[in-house]
């Protein structure tokens, strides 16, 4: 039978970062899960611990694990590689340095999915910010403003694996093609597939912060794919309107404030009220 689960880690190169995520995994109390190691060709032996844990594996139940060593053509690439080989109802993509935050997280979400029907979808809560030592609000709600202004990172995302044979991550994004995925979800799958955009109350990943799309020259990236994939899925109306009212909001001064350590948990502690005003227990 398929496991319920299926966490996808990409690497190339990864350290001991490795071995602390897959420890993460190792972990949890809800076992009917797999894990695939999609590695891009890494030299540094970072994979031994991979290996080791698949030995420790086979002589269980419950749990797999796979190592795949293939090239690829960077992380989304890596990314989707890993989501062909899952045969996990629902995929969750788990960043090398990254953890879960508990050991139940997988348990809840279960129990969370079960208790919505099991719908086809992306399932999703909130984040801890290892840089800011904050827990990062997910929008409760999504709309189309939620959609412009920010959607949930992959670390807090479950999703249902038939999105990924409908869209799969657009590896012509650099570092947006998440952002794209969810878009393609929220306005295309929503209504010709019937997915739903569900949150839940919890804590899902320990989110170590500081990669790939947040150095200076990829948030540079990041603002012109930004661009030119609400120009795919929003009309010019809802762009013009949504980007004044980030203006009028002083959209750039408060993300400088929820990335300063001294003054992140002010921001996310408003941030959570005003999610909690649209209706959703927090």
């Amino acid at each position: 039978m398929n496991p319920y689960f299926s966490i996808l880690v990409v690497c190339l190169n990864p350290g001991d970062k490795l071995k602390k995520t897959l420890e993460s995994i190792n972990m949890q109390t809800f076992q009917e899960f797999e894990v695939v190691v999609k590695d891009g060709g890494s030299s540094d032996g970072a994979l031994a611990c991979a290996y080791d844990l698949e030995k420790e594996w086979e002589k269980g139940e419950g749990r797999r694990l796979r190592v795949i060593e293939r090239k690829d053509g960077g992380i989304y690439d890596a990314m989707n590689q890993a989501a062909e080989e899952a045969e996990g109802r629902y995929l969750y993509f788990l960043n090398c340095g990254d953890r879960f935050y508990g050991s139940d997280v997988l348990e809840k979400m279960r129990e969370f999915i079960e208790s919505r029907g099991a719908e086809e979808g992306i399932f999703y809560g909130d984040i801890y910010e290892r840089l800011t030592g904050q827990r990062v609000a997910s929008n409760p709600r999504m709309d189309a403003f939620g959609c412009y202004r920010n959607v949930p990172c992959h670390q807090a995302c479950f999703y249902s694996r038939r999105i990924f044979g409908e869209h799969p991550f657009d590896t012509g994004y650099l570092v947006r093609a998440d952002y794209e995925q969810f878009l393609w979800c929220f306005f295309v799958g929503q209504k010709r597939e019937k997915l739903v955009f569900a949150y839940g109350d919890m804590l899902i990943a320990d989110y170590e912060g500081g990669g790939f799309s947040e150095t200076r020259e990829n948030r540079k990236v990041s603002a012109k794919e930004h661009r030119e994939i609400t120009g795919k899925y929003m009309t010019g109306g809802q762009r013009f309107r949504f980007k004044m009212i980030l203006l009028l909001t002083l959209s750039p001064l408060r993300t400088k404030i929820a990335e300063n350590e001294k003054t992140a948990g002010v921001y996310n502690r408003l941030k959570e009220i005003v999610y909690a005003g649209k209706g959703q227990k927090r």
